[in-house]
């Protein structure tokens, strides 16, 4: 009887895997504390700037002046931006393995604006009112509008390619746009509370409004982690992920059911917020490669960094007002949207 003995891996292999870990390693710490830099940022500043003093009573509840007032008021505001920036990000990147599709984002396809149809008609014609309820529906509209611009862009040869889903998404887009349009413009009593909320932001951001869209974010995150090493497979080609043992559709509709949660929810409560789901994943595979196992954390933080950058920007940019975080992630997001087509022209990941 004779026993098999594992030949462990040379040393010049070993050693190369290690040092990328532990390159992986320190720039994910760099991320975490880069985020709670950007946290720090989006308490202490803005119309008012504080200090630390001021910040702990604020965590204390206390808001007996200005100062105190303002970080009560910052902290969800600050919690709110970073969870949704985390979320678009992580949607964005699940979006662009299950299409393989370097210019997929929640914006792009068209499902942030899905979501907000299906909100804007539940406020206009069924009175919808609480949070939980625009969740829902939001996600319900995002999950439509996801079906049918897969559908449009599997016409004809080659299925859904990059530039067929792109086209389709823009022109899905377009044209939900205008029914929005069309559904306010009757209702004057809900026209300016809509035509803002479509801007995007964070301003309205409160603890109840945080709980009830929290386990719809922590479901979608869950479910985008369970499938990320199905969407590195899907990388390889749909053939070949098959014959590995992959489940290729299960794949791309249970991804595709987490990149629609955490879309639809994030824009439930801030409005459609375009880009954050193309920028940061690129940037992410920068520093870490191709691995979604490593790509869904760094794209969390630097979704959540970026969009509290952003809040911020938008503060201090035209005191005493501001402007709407949605407008800075779009002046972010073009120049990089241009960088993409020109570079990728339109290939497949």
């Amino acid at each position: 009887m004779t026993t098999s003995t594992r030949t462990p891996p040379p040393a010049e292999t070993v050693a190369p895997l290690q040092r990328v870990r532990r390159a992986r390693g320190v720039a994910l710490l760099g991320m975490i504390v880069l985020l709670a830099g950007c946290c720090v940022l989006s308490i202490t500043v803005g119309a008012r700037d504080v200090g630390p003093a001021e910040i702990w009573d604020g965590l204390m509840g206390r808001t007996d002046d200005i100062a105190q007032a303002a970080v009560a008021k910052r902290v969800p505001r600050t919690i709110l931006a970073a969870a949704a920036g985390a979320a678009l990000a992580i949607s964005g990147l699940v979006l662009q393995g299950v299409t393989r599709n370097p210019l997929a984002d929640p914006h792009i396809l068209g499902l942030s604006t899905g979501a907000s149809l299906a909100i804007v008609t539940g406020i206009a014609w069924f009175g919808l009112a609480s949070a939980t309820s625009y969740i829902w529906v939001a996600i319900l509209g995002a999950g439509v509008t996801a079906l049918f611009v897969w559908f449009i862009g599997s016409l004809g040869r080659g299925g859904p390619t990059p530039l067929k889903l792109t086209l389709a998404g823009a022109a899905t887009t377009a044209a939900l746009t205008s029914f929005v349009t069309a559904v306010v413009l009757p209702r004057p009593d809900i026209a300016e509370s809509v035509i803002s909320w479509e801007i995007g932001g964070v301003g309205g951001a409160t603890a109840s409004k945080l709980l009830q869209m929290g386990p719809f974010l922590v479901g979608g995150l869950v479910l985008s982690i369970w499938c990320a090493r199905g969407l590195n497979m899907l990388g390889l080609g749909d053939d070949l992920a098959a014959g590995l043992g992959e489940s290729v559709v299960r794949t791309r509709l249970l991804a595709g059911v987490a990149a629609v949660t955490l879309a639809g929810a994030t824009t439930a409560i801030t409005g459609p917020i375009g880009f954050v789901g193309l920028v940061v994943p690129h940037f992410a595979r920068m520093l870490v490669g191709v691995d979604h196992r490593w790509l869904l954390p760094f794209s969390a933080l630097g979704g959540a960094s970026l969009l509290l950058v952003s809040d911020v920007v938008g503060r201090i940019i035209l005191p005493p007002g501001e402007v709407d975080v949605g407008i800075i992630t779009a002046i972010i997001g073009a120049p990089v949207f241009i960088a993409v087509v020109r570079t990728r022209r339109m290939r497949e990941l």
